[in-house]
C-alpha cells in the first residue's frame, strides 16, 4: 500500500487548491558515462570525497563501509558493521564518516582517513539515508519528514515534512545534498525527488524508470539507490542495489 501510495502522488498532483501547490519541475537523464559496480552490495549510502566514492552497504552479516575505486569499483579499504546492524546511510562530517542502521537505533562513527571506528551513538526510530545540510544532519527514516540533528551530539534539532505539490511523500531513502537541495531516493520507485530543506517542498522529480534495465540487474530489491555528488568535478553519479554498474548522469528535458 505504502508503494502505490508514494507512485500515485509522484505521478499525479492533486487539482490545485488555495492556495497552488508549488510547481514541481520534471525531469530524465542522459547518461554520461558507466562504471563497474559490484554486485554483492546492497547499496545504502553513497558520496563522493577527495577523489573516491565511499559506499555503505546493508543486510545482516554483510553490511560495510568502503572506499571505492571509481574506475574499478573495487574497495580500496572497508570496514564490516558487526553482524547484528544492518547499515543504511553514510554520510561525510568533517573528517568522520558518520552512517546509521536500520531497525537497531545505534548510529556509527569512523575516521574518513582510514574507516577506523571513531565511536557510536544512539537515536529514535529507524535510520534510512542521511547528508549534511549546512551544520546539520539531515535523516530520513521511512516516514515524509526529515529529521535535523546536531552532529557533534546527536540532539535531534527539528523536523520538516516532505511534500510533492502539498502531499506528504513517505520512503525517502538514500540522501545526499546538492547545491543546498537535498535529492533522495524514493524507496522502490524509479524516482529521485529534490527537496527544499527549508520547507519540505519537492522542486523536482528525476525519473529514471529506464536505468535498472540498462544496468542489466534483476530482482525486486534490486532497486534504485545511491545518490553521490563530486562538487569539484560537478558530477552526479547514481547505481542501485546490487546493481553491476554505477552511472555518471546529467539531467535531461527538464520541463
Amino acid at each position: 500500500m505504502m508503494l502505490v501510495f508514494a507512485l500515485a502522488m509522484l505521478a499525479e498532483p492533486p487539482v490545485a487548491a488555495t492556495p497552488a501547490p508549488p510547481r514541481v519541475e520534471r525531469c530524465g537523464y542522459r547518461i554520461v558515462q558507466s562504471y563497474p559496480h559490484d554486485t554483492s552490495s546492497f547499496t545504502q549510502g553513497l558520496f563522493w570525497h577527495d577523489g573516491h566514492l565511499y559506499e555503505a552497504t546493508g543486510q545482516y552479516g554483510r553490511s560495510r563501509v568502503a572506499r571505492l575505486d571509481l574506475d574499478t569499483g573495487k574497495a580500496l579499504a572497508q570496514t564490516k558493521l558487526p553482524s547484528d546492524q544492518f547499515g543504511e546511510g553514510i554520510t561525510r562530517w568533517g573528517d568522520q564518516i558518520i552512517g546509521v542502521t536500520w531497525q537497531g537505533g545505534v548510529g556509527n562513527r569512523w575516521s574518513i582517513k582510514d574507516l577506523k571506528p571513531a565511536g557510536t551513538f544512539t537515536y529514535e526510530g529507524e535510520g534510512w539515508g542521511v547528508t549534511m545540510v549546512g551544520d546539520s544532519l539531515v535523516l530520513s527514516d521511512g516516514t515524509p519528514d526529515l529529521r535535523f540533528f546536531d552532529p557533534a551530539t546527536m540532539k535531534e534539532q527539528k523536523r520538516v515534512t516532505v511534500r510533492f505539490a502539498g502531499r506528504p511523500i513517505p520512503m525517502l531513502n538514500e540522501l545526499e545534498t546538492i547545491d543546498g537541495q537535498v535529492w533522495a531516493n524514493v524507496w522502490m520507485t524509479d524516482f529521485i525527488v529534490r527537496i527544499d530543506p527549508a520547507t519540505g517542498n519537492i522542486a523536482s522529480l528525476l525519473d529514471l524508470s529506464t536505468l535498472k534495465a540498462d544496468a542489466g540487474a534483476s530482482g525486486t530489491d534490486s532497486v534504485l539507490n545511491g545518490i553521490a555528488w563530486d562538487e569539484k568535478g560537478k558530477r552526479l553519479f547514481v547505481t542501485g542495489k546490487n546493481w553491476p554498474k554505477l552511472y555518471q548522469i546529467a539531467l535531461a528535458d527538464c520541463r
